[in-house]
């Protein structure tokens, strides 16, 4: 079941990645891609959750972030 799961989040990051280079492509910038995609993710989440389970998670962001889990290439 985890690799399954793996392979899911992997085609859907691939996915996400693709539009975020069209995006790029047709003149858009980085920072509005970005916020316009954690908007989308962030209201799905809270229709699908709710808003306190999506507030709990987002507490768990910035010691993510620090740990690197969020880095797609090496800096």
């Amino acid at each position: 079941m985890a690799d399954v799961d793996t392979d899911k989040k992997s085609r859907a990051l691939a996915l996400i990645l693709d539009a975020w280079e069209a995006a790029l492509a047709e003149g858009a910038e980085p920072e509005v891609i970005a916020s316009v995609a954690i908007y989308a993710a962030l209201a799905d989440m809270v229709d699908r959750h709710g808003a306190e389970a999506v507030a709990g998670f987002c507490e768990t962001l910035p010691a993510r972030a620090r740990a690197g889990e969020f880095t797609l290439k090496s800096e």
